[in-house]
This record gives structure tokens, C-alpha cells and sequence, in this order.
């Protein structure tokens, strides 16, 4: 139970054999990134980092859908300084700066802030069904905020082509530009997590934290500072005139009203 909302929780925490899973649990609305689950999911995100029995870090869910990004029908009618996206930088920054190694599980498809998540993690391992997509422009927005966590991912051209089309591609596509680490059938997805898990396991907790710490060192230096720019800028987009009319013309499943 959730105790702001007094609903049903929307993200569960377990450790089992020193693994710490998160699982995103709201499949009514494909995992989609509302007030709750954010909530939640921070909240777990800061437990596992707590709890010295976890040493790796499992982010998965349930439904089809890994994360469909955030929650459109809360940004609707919002103005920019309404849009209460706040702990989002804060979810991405645990991931990435959280002394513990974090693995994106993928047993469905991921939009727009559910790949900021994917490329948050450590390693991310996807069935080969996932698809994958920055849909964000064609709602009149920007994949602003994920961009801190995307682009030191991607290859150059790929970014500027998927970013700017909006266009969905596959699991095996997502590997090959560096998104995921694997694209595997169903049958052996868990069979793969544990694989990396237990590899994990092994290394000694400081060295782990140590090397997560250097890794960073190509990102930007000032996380924070990058993920509050990106945060007002997508934040302006998702209020303007463009943005709302793109996130109307969603819900209401029509084209909006920019398309020739």
C-alpha cells in the first residue's frame, strides 16, 4: 500500500541471495512513469543502496511493457512549472551514481523515459521482441531529460537519426548502437540476468562502487546541473502550445494538427 495515496503499491522491493529487485508493477498503464510509481520507485531505489544484504540491483516488471514513459495524462493541461517531473533526474541520477551495479531487465518494449531508464543501468538485457523508441517529438516535446542518460550511450549518428524521427526499432538494433548489452530469446532471459548477477556478485563492494564511479568520468561532470537544464527544458515543451496540442491529439488518437 502506498502511504501517500493509500492505493495499491506500483512498485515491489525484494532481496533474495543478495540481489535487490525492483519490479515496476502498474501494467494498467504499461509502467508508465506516474507521480506513484516515481515516487515509489525512488523510494526503492534509496533502500537497496541502504541495504547492505543487496549487492546487485534488478529492475524489472510486470505486463508486456517494461516502461512506456511518463504518465501523458498528467502532463495534460499542465503548465511548466506544474509538470511534477522532479524526481525523475533524481531516479536516473541513483541509478547511475547508486554504489551498487543495476540491471534493466526488458521483457517488453520501452518509450521515451523508460529508455532514460534502460540507459540509467549498468547492463540492460532485452528479449528480442522489445521494441524501443524517442517518440517525444512527435507529441511536440524533447527527450530532454533522458539525453544525459542516452547519448554517452548511443553511437553519434544513430542518436541524431532515432532522436529526430521518432522512428521505433528492435532489440538487436538497440545492441548494436550500445543501448542494451544483449538481446536474447524469452526462453533464456532470466537464465541471462542470472548470468550477469552472479558475475556481479563476485566483485568486493568498495572496488564495484569505485568503478561505477570512473566509468562516469566520460558523462558530464556536473549531473545535477545537466539534469535541472534538461529538466526546465523539457518541461517548457511539455507546457507550450506544440506540446499540449501533441499530447491531446494522443489521447484523443488523432494526428495533431502540425502534420500536412
Amino acid at each position: 500500500m502506498d502511504a501517500a495515496t493509500g492505493h495499491d503499491e506500483l512498485v515491489h522491493y525484494a532481496v533474495d541471495a543478495g540481489v535487490a529487485t525492483i519490479t515496476l508493477d502498474s501494467p494498467h498503464n504499461r509502467n508508465a512513469l506516474s507521480a506513484q510509481l516515481r515516487r515509489e520507485l525512488l523510494g526503492h531505489l534509496d533502500a537497496a543502496e541502504a541495504d547492505d544484504v543487496a549487492r546487485v540491483v534488478v529492475l524489472d516488471h510486470t505486463g508486456p511493457v517494461f516502461c512506456s514513459g511518463m504518465d501523458l495524462r498528467e502532463a495534460r493541461g499542465a503548465g511548466a512549472s506544474d509538470q511534477g517531473v522532479n524526481e525523475f533526474p533524481l531516479i536516473l541520477q541513483r541509478i547511475l551514481t547508486g554504489p551498487k551495479p543495476v540491471v534493466a531487465v526488458l521483457r517488453g518494449p520501452a518509450r521515451a523515459g523508460g529508455v532514460g531508464l534502460v540507459a540509467a543501468a549498468d547492463i540492460a538485457i532485452a528479449v528480442r521482441e522489445a521494441t524501443f523508441a524517442f517518440t517525444e517529438v512527435r507529441i511536440g516535446v524533447v527527450p530532454a531529460v533522458i539525453s544525459v542518460t542516452v547519448l554517452p550511450r548511443l553511437l553519434p549518428r544513430a542518436a541524431h537519426e532515432l532522436f529526430l524521427t521518432g522512428e521505433t526499432f528492435g532489440a538487436d538494433r538497440a545492441a548494436e548502437i550500445g543501448l542494451i548489452n544483449s538481446s536474447v530469446s524469452a526462453e533464456v532471459l532470466d537464465q541471462e540476468v542470472k548470468r550477469y548477477t552472479d558475475m556481479l556478485a563476485l566483485g568486493g563492494p568498495k572496488a564495484l562502487a569505485t568503478t561505477k564511479s570512473m566509468l562516469r568520468a566520460s558523462r558530464p561532470t556536473d549531473l545535477e546541473q545537466s539534469f535541472q537544464d534538461m529538466l526546465a527544458l523539457s518541461a517548457s515543451l511539455f507546457a507550450s502550445e506544440e506540446g499540449q496540442e501533441g499530447i491531446t491529439a494522443f489521447a484523443q488518437k488523432r494526428k495533431p494538427n502540425w502534420v500536412p
